[in-house]
């Protein structure tokens, strides 16, 4: 088995996820996240809180998904961000 590094940086609801194949940006909150990692692949993640369980979905460059699940993910992120603004930030 060979090297792997993993990091992430946080900036609110949105990270930028370097890794040992490059650099990757998503948007959300831990369980739910819409984003485009180091190989250009969209993606789509939720987890049920508490359970383990979670479900990812992903599809190639250009490709179009589910348009309907991204906007609502992308409307819950920037609420989200938004909240926590108000409460964090000083």
């Amino acid at each position: 088995m060979g090297w792997s590094f993993r990091k992430s940086i946080r900036f609110g609801p949105f990270r930028v996820n370097l890794g040992k194949s490059g650099v990757g940006v998503s948007v959300g909150e831990k369980d739910v996240r819409v984003g485009i990692n180091s190989r250009g692949r969209r993606y789509e993640s939720v987890t049920i809180p508490g359970t383990g369980v979670s479900y990812r979905s992903s599809s190639k460059s250009g490709a179009q998904g589910s348009g309907c699940a991204t906007v609502v993910v992308l409307v819950a992120a920037v609420v989200a961000f938004v909240v926590y603004e108000l409460l964090f930030a000083q």
